[in-house]
């Protein structure tokens, strides 16, 4: 081994002779193929039948090739992905060649640099040494190029046809007319789609996507225990992250839920495979509601000015990124009632430099949240047409408004199924929830309907059908106000799953009058800014984080489009559809 780093030294940034390189690189394209086509006959046949065949690893150093070919073909990686090979020449008929791997087992993702040593034999070209060295934490991923494809941008500007896409280091290098880099990898992106990764600016990780995370909506708890329901989803998360990813989603803001929310989107910050997450933690409630753990609270009660300052006091210290009011309002409790805490609040978050988020579905109460300074709107005005001092006060905050319009329906299906016994439909094109929640959206139609269910099923039907008669048009007023938009779906709800939910949300804002472009920008750049984030990603321009997706059709023809995934990147990270369904297939 002296003789061979020595040699490689001597020639280092000497590229190998045409001839030599055509073979190695020829030889080491038959390798992968090989491996992806999980055919033993073929990789063996590609490497040094001699004593001297040498092989490093994570699993220690095996020589010689009966060793090597008996341990062959145990365990295929279910994606190979290589790229960035480097060639350099030792002698005549000695290449030496170094790339950057991705490989995939399951759920399990290896990222690493790995080795080859090519030598012509009488018997041709083989592999003589290979080694693996996995990648140290914070590596960016290996460079590649889009090319070919339709590029729509985020920002609102016309498409750019035949654009070229350039990613390094995880960030866009360059966007629209760009020389191709040599010696980078290139996907073909002829025929598609370019967007920025889609931002789902209202999200619940403390929500399952089912009634057993909202027993306040259906109590399921005797076959499901809250505890216990809250428990896996802390443990496994990871489950909606590749829902998400799998469904075109790079950016998620969680703005309500447990405390470790907060952890979790800290520790998940660098991750490629899960979306970058923001999260607002712990909710500071004006009901008093009982949804809690018995040692922790996701409510917190906002009853007045102290207990704004204590509350948004407290969410400062654990790392919160926002401070989110719900506001609720009932027959019990009216909005006048809460008016001081709530404007209490925005000022305790004014004064620790957190936005205020606000779920307010009210036109009166709505109006306090603007007051009171909020950044964010998550919810449309349900009960009644926006006004003039609505929109002035929205303007003058800046605030973003993201309507969550089809949130309600969801409620109103998981209804109709348990009335009804029928599992109700999983609006999923590209296969991409999990098995467990899809088993749990099923057992709707096996839950036992309690007392005068029918009646509730009924008035949340109307309820939603109420809800798309006013919401729609508000929204309509409100962009056309020049108020900035963000998407969200309330993710994590009954039936509004993790993911896939962002399709029909869309739908819905385009139904309600915005134009395919507005949804766009509002589903990507807008979301982003709700997030906080509008420097780091939303718009696909040079310097922002490499979060795409690449679609089969138009997005700015119409916004179902989005449905047709065909690549993700995360981070610079590019998957491919059947990558990422395969992954969501796993389940925890």
């Amino acid at each position: 081994m002296t003789w061979l780093l020595a040699s490689i030294l001597t020639a280092l940034l000497a590229p190998a002779p045409a001839d030599d390189a055509s073979a190695a690189r020829a030889l080491f394209q038959r390798n992968l193929d090989a491996i992806r086509r999980r055919d033993k006959a073929a990789y063996l046949s590609c490497y040094l039948d001699s004593p001297k065949l040498a092989k490093t690893g994570a699993d220690g150093i095996t020589l010689g090739f009966p060793a090597f070919a008996k341990a062959a073909g145990e365990n295929w990686p279910d994606t190979f992905d290589a790229s960035d090979l480097q060639l350099v020449s030792v002698e005549p008929g000695v290449v030496y060649g170094t790339y950057r791997y991705r490989v995939r087992y399951a759920s399990d993702e290896q990222t690493g640099v790995s080795e080859r040593l090519f030598v012509r034999t009488d018997a041709g070209w083989k592999i003589a040494m290979t080694s693996a060295f996995p990648a140290m934490p914070g590596t960016p991923p290996p460079p590649r190029v889009i090319v070919g494809a339709t590029l729509v941008d985020g920002t609102g500007a016309a498409p750019v046809a035949d654009a070229t896409v350039v990613l390094r280091d995880g960030k866009i290098e360059c966007a629209g007319r760009c020389a191709i880099p040599a010696g980078v990898t290139v996907v073909d992106g002829r025929g598609l789609w370019i967007a920025p990764g889609l931002v789902d600016a209202h999200v619940h990780f403390s929500q399952t996507g089912w009634a057993d995370g909202r027993p306040d909506a259906l109590d399921v708890r005797a076959a499901h225990p809250y505890e216990n329901v809250e428990a896996d989803l802390k443990e496994h998360p990871e489950r909606f992250f590749r829902s998400q990813l799998c469904s075109g989603v790079t950016s998620v803001f969680d703005v309500g839920g447990y405390a470790w929310t907060i952890s979790m989107a800290r520790r998940e910050r660098e991750d490629t495979r899960a979306p970058r997450v923001a999260a607002a933690g712990p909710l500071l409630s004006t009901l008093d509601h009982w949804l809690n753990l018995p040692a922790e609270r996701q409510f917190m009660l906002l009853k007045d000015a102290e207990s704004a300052r204590t509350g948004v006091a407290y969410l400062k210290s654990i790392g919160a990124q926002a401070v989110k009011v719900w506001y609720i309002v009932r027959p019990d409790l009216a909005v006048e009632t809460s008016t001081p805490a709530v404007l209490a609040a925005g000022e305790e978050a004014r004064k620790a430099g957190l936005p205020l988020i606000v779920h307010a579905t009210g036109l009166a109460e709505a109006k306090v949240a603007l007051r009171a300074g909020a950044r964010v709107l998550v919810h449309s005005v349900i009960d009644l047409p926006v006004d003039d001092e609505f929109l002035a006060l929205a303007k003058k905050n800046g605030t973003i408004y993201c309507p969550t319009l089809t949130v309600f329906g969801g409620y109103a299906r998981m209804a109709q199924a348990v009335v009804s016994k029928r599992p109700p439909d999983v609006d999923d094109p590209n296969g991409c929830v999990d098995p467990v929640t899809r088993a749990k959206v099923a057992e709707s139609a096996r839950v036992a309907a309690p007392e005068g269910y029918a009646g509730t099923a009924a008035r949340g039907a109307e309820r939603a059908a109420h809800v798309k008669e006013v919401a729609g048009p508000n929204l309509k007023r409100v962009a056309d106000a020049g108020i900035p938009i963000a998407m969200g779906t309330d993710a994590g709800n009954p039936l509004t799953l993790h993911g896939p939910s962002v399709y029909a949300e869309m739908e819905a804002m385009q139904a309600a009058g915005l134009t395919p472009m507005q949804v766009v920008v509002a589903s990507t750049r807008g979301g982003a800014t709700a997030m906080g984030v509008e420097k780091e990603t939303g718009t696909v321009e040079k310097g922002k984080s490499a979060d795409l997706v690449i679609l089969a059709g138009d997005p700015t023809a119409d916004v179902a489009n989005f449905r047709k995934v065909r690549y993700v990147v995360r981070g610079g990270v590019v998957r491919s559809i059947e990558e990422l369904k395969a992954t969501a297939a796993v389940g925890k």
